[in-house]
């Protein structure tokens, strides 16, 4: 079987990219998972930590937002799925950027939220594949689209 490439995209406050991945791995599937950035504080200093500071804080956003980009763009492109998890605790605007952009390279999305959400993502979980609620189904639609088999 080829190995698969899964981009994990959204927020960062809860365990479910390990869920996916430890998922993934107990039903033995081809993955290479890869993410952008997930230190809060790493992906919100690397502009100023690296080109150095600015006293405007769009300045200082602009430039760590241009950094992780390098990350994110080249991730989502060389992905074969884009997964993006969307939770209840902060907006995730970076999250929708990441599904719009992969959206827009054709690339097959799959999106996770809880129920709760699924009407201020409508746009959103109208462009996905597949809109699931939790991690574990998300690793049920990948091993099925990899081995073309139903979930035990």
């Amino acid at each position: 079987m080829n190995r698969w490439t899964v981009y994990l995209s959204g927020e960062i406050h809860s365990d479910w990219r390990e869920r996916i991945i430890e998922g993934a791995g107990a039903a033995d599937l081809p993955i290479t998972f890869t993410a952008p950035v997930t230190n809060h504080a790493a992906s919100d200093e690397c502009g100023v930590a690296i080109l150095g500071d600015e006293e405007n804080p769009f300045w200082k956003d602009h430039k760590g937002a241009s950094v992780n980009a390098i990350r994110t763009r080249t991730l989502i492109e060389k992905a074969d799925i884009v997964v993006v998890r969307f939770g209840d605790k902060y907006k995730q605007w970076n999250a929708a950027f990441d599904a719009g952009f992969a959206s827009a390279l054709g690339k097959p999305l799959i999106i996770n939220h809880t129920s709760d959400l699924t009407h201020p993502l409508k746009e959103v979980d109208a462009a996905a594949h597949a809109v699931c609620e939790t991690p574990e189904q998300v690793v049920q639609v990948l091993g099925y689209v990899i081995t073309a088999k139903l979930p035990a």
